[in-house]
Formats: C-alpha cells, sequence, structure tokens
C-alpha cells in the first residue's frame, strides 16, 4: 500500500495567510486527512466578509487568498462569518451547553 503524497499545506501555513491577507480575528483550521495536507475545513471570522452578503462572495474571496494553497490539496471546506455572526453563534453554543 502507497501512502499518499503530503500537500506541504500545513494548518498553520493556512491559517497565517488568513490572518494576514483577511484580517481574519478568528481561524480554525482541521486536517481531515489524517495528517497529509489534503482535506481541511476551516471557520474563518473576519470583518472583509460584512460586504459579501453571499455564501459564495466570501468563498470566493478565500479561495483568492489561499489560490495556491487550494491548488495543492484535494478538498476545502470553509465556513465564513463575520465577527458580528461569529459572536451570535458563540452566544448560542455557549447558552445551549450551559442549559444542558
Amino acid at each position: 500500500m502507497t501512502e499518499a503524497p503530503n500537500s506541504g499545506v500545513t494548518p498553520e501555513s493556512l491559517s497565517s495567510k488568513l490572518i494576514d491577507s483577511l484580517e481574519a480575528s478568528h481561524v480554525e483550521i482541521v486536517d481531515q486527512s489524517g495528517g497529509c495536507g489534503q482535506m481541511f475545513s476551516a471557520v474563518i471570522v473576519s470583518p472583509q466578509f460584512a460586504s459579501k452578503k453571499t455564501t459564495l462572495s466570501r468563498h470566493r474571496l478565500v479561495n483568492a487568498a489561499l489560490k495556491d494553497e487550494i491548488a495543492a490539496i484535494h478538498a476545502w471546506t470553509p465556513k465564513c462569518y463575520t465577527p458580528a455572526e461569529w459572536g451570535k453563534i458563540k452566544d448560542i453554543s455557549t447558552s445551549s451547553s450551559v442549559s444542558s
């Protein structure tokens, strides 16, 4: 059995680039490929998403920032939020975990 090739892309490199290029205030990157760097999911919080009302336009902004990295990996799943949207999501998750 052969190993999957490593893309050379890491959660840290993706996070750093998103913080720099999108002024992201919160980034969570998960390597879902078992460490070979071929499949990532992400939560990205950036004020730059405020002017992007559709999910597609937010994804396009992220994909443009990570153009080279996305070309090297197999799968990329971003979830993009403004700081206000992220604050509401955190409030909901906090209140539901407290009431459980």
